[in-house]
C-alpha cells in the first residue's frame, strides 16, 4: 500500500483556499474497520464512581477495576436508559437525545505518521458547523445561541447551537487508572453541567483557580489534588503540579471541531492535567470580540462572502465561519447594522495558529447524507512537553467522544478506554503502510 497524496480520500475534502498544501493519507479500503460504541454518560462522573449510588461497584472503582468488568456490551443498554432522563445520573434531559453513536473508526501508520479515519451518522438531517453568534438587537451586540444542555435553550429562550465534534483523549501508561476507567478520570462534580457546580465567585476565589486565572471548572486529573475525593477546590501547589507534567502524569486531548476548526483543516491540541489547558502556542479559532468596544472585532468581507452577516435562516444552509485570511474585515460599527444580523462569536485562523497547539493541521471532515468522515493526522515521534509522543513499537490508550446534536460539555457520547498499537499486540493494532 503507497502512501498517497490526496484531499484526504476525496478532492472535496480540501476544496476552499485555507489550506496551505495537501495532507497526505492513505487508501483505506485496505485498513480493517472497528466498531466503536458510544453511549450518554449523563453526570456520571469520578466522584459517582466511587460513591455508594455507584451501586456495588463503587468499592471496585475505588480499587482500579476496570469499568468494562462490569460493563462490557452494555453501552448501548445504559446510554438509553440515561438520556431518558429516567435516572437520576441525568437532571438535564434533551428532547429526542439518542443513547448510543455506532463510530467507524480506522487507525493506520507509516515511519511518520498516524492516520485516524472516523465515521458516524449524526442525529439532525444537517452538519453540525454552526456555532454560537453575536446578534445585533437594533442597538447593541448579545450572544446568541447555546448549546443544548444550558437553560436557556431548555427554556425556550435561546435556540441550541452548536458544532459537531470528535474528540481523542490519549495516555502512554502515565496516569494511574486511565487503562482502565478512561475520560471518567477527568470529569468531576462542579465541572460545568455536572452536580455541585460552585458560584463563579467561589472558583475565581481558590487559590489555585487565581493562579490559572480560571473562573471556572473544566477536566481535571485526580492526581493535581489533596484530598482522596479529587474535589475540585483541593489543588496542589503549581510547583507539586509542574513535577507531574514533567513526569508525563498529564493526558493528551486532542478535538476536530465542525465549525472551529474544520474549514481551515485542523484540529485543536490540548492536555488534562490541573485544568483543561491548550497546549504551548495558539490554536486555529480564538473570540471574536473586542472587550472595550463591545462590539465583534471582525466581521464577514462581503466582497468575498457575500454578505457582511448572516441571518438565523442561513445557518444550516450555507457555510458561516468567520476565516481571518480569507472572508473577513475589520468590524465596522457604521456599516448600517440591522436587527437579527449574525456574526460568529469566534473567529478562525490557519495562519495565527502556532506552536505546539498547532500539531493538528492536518485533519479535515466531510459531512455527506446524514454522515461525518473525518480524517487526522498526527506526527510521530513528537517532542513537545505538553505532547503524548505516538511511537512504533507503542501501545497507548485512548478514549473517544462525540458531541453531536448541538451540545458541549458532558453532553457528548464517550467510549470505555481502550488500547491501540503501533507495531504491537493491543485492542486495536494499527495498519502498518508500505
Amino acid at each position: 500500500m503507497k502512501r498517497i497524496a490526496l484531499a484526504i480520500g476525496l478532492a472535496t475534502f480540501l476544496a476552499g483556499p485555507a489550506f496551505a498544501g495537501d495532507p497526505v493519507t492513505v487508501d483505506w479500503s485496505s485498513v480493517p474497520t472497528k466498531n466503536i460504541k458510544l453511549f450518554w454518560p449523563g453526570q456520571s462522573t469520578y466522584q459517582w464512581l466511587r460513591s455508594p449510588a455507584h451501586k456495588r461497584a463503587n468499592l471496585q472503582t475505588k480499587e482500579g477495576q476496570a469499568c468494562v468488568a462490569c460493563h462490557k456490551g452494555e453501552e448501548e443498554e445504559m446510554g438509553n436508559k440515561l438520556v431518558s432522563g429516567d435516572h437520576a445520573l441525568e437532571p438535564m434531559p434533551v428532547d429526542g437525545k439518542n443513547g448510543l453513536i455506532n463510530l467507524k473508526f480506522q487507525v493506520a501508520y507509516d515511519k511518520e505518521d498516524a492516520y485516524f479515519r472516523f465515521q458516524w451518522k449524526t442525529l439532525n438531517d444537517y452538519a453540525g458547523t454552526a456555532h454560537p453568534y453575536w446578534r445585533y438587537n437594533g442597538k447593541e451586540w448579545k450572544a446568541f445561541g447555546h448549546p443544548k444542555l444550558d437553560a436557556v435553550v431548555q427554556d425556550g429562550e435561546q435556540p441550541g447551537i452548536y458544532e459537531d465534534r470528535m474528540s481523542m483523549m490519549i495516555d502512554d501508561g502515565s496516569v494511574p487508572m486511565y487503562a482502565n476507567q478512561g475520560c471518567w478520570l477527568t470529569c468531576h462534580d462542579g465541572e460545568r453541567d455536572s452536580p455541585d457546580r460552585p458560584e463563579t465567585s467561589a472558583v475565581k476565589a481558590n487559590q489555585l483557580f487565581a493562579h490559572l486565572k480560571k473562573k471556572d471548572v473544566r477536566k481535571y486529573l485526580p492526581s493535581t489534588r489533596t484530598d482522596e475525593n479529587a474535589s475540585w477546590d483541593k489543588g496542589k501547589t503549581p510547583e507539586e503540579i509542574a513535577k507531574i507534567k514533567a513526569a508525563g502524569g498529564f493526558l493528551d486531548l486532542m478535538q476536530w471541531r465542525g465549525h472551529r476548526s474544520n474549514p481551515v483543516g485542523m484540529s485543536d491540541d490540548f492536555y488534562v492535567l490541573e485544568y483543561r489547558n491548550s497546549d504551548a502556542g495558539k490554536n486555529p479559532f480564538s473570540k471574536n470580540w473586542d472587550k472595550a468596544k463591545k462590539a465583534p472585532k471582525y466581521m464577514f468581507d462581503a466582497k468575498k462572502f457575500g454578505r457582511k452577516s448572516v441571518l438565523f435562516e442561513d445557518i444550516r444552509k450555507m457555510p458561516t465561519t468567520l476565516i481571518r485570511e480569507t472572508n473577513a474585515v475589520a468590524f465596522d460599527p457604521n456599516a448600517g447594522w440591522k436587527e437579527g444580523d449574525l456574526i460568529p462569536e469566534y473567529v478562525v485562523s490557519r495562519e495565527d495558529s502556532k506552536g505546539s497547539a498547532k500539531d493538528n493541521d492536518r485533519s479535515k471532515g466531510v459531512w455527506k447524507d446524514g454522515v461525518w468522515t473525518v480524517v487526522w493526522a498526527r506526527k510521530l515521534g513528537l517532542t513537545n512537553p505538553d505532547d503524548k509522543a505516538l511511537k512504533v513499537g507503542g501501545v497507548y490508550s485512548f478514549g473517544f467522544a462525540t458531541h453531536d446534536d448541538n451540545i458541549t460539555t458532558r453532553g457528548h457520547h464517550v467510549s470505555f478506554p481502550m488500547t491501540i498499537g503501533f507495531g504491537a499486540k493491543a485492542d486495536i493494532e494499527a495498519t502498518m503502510l508500505k
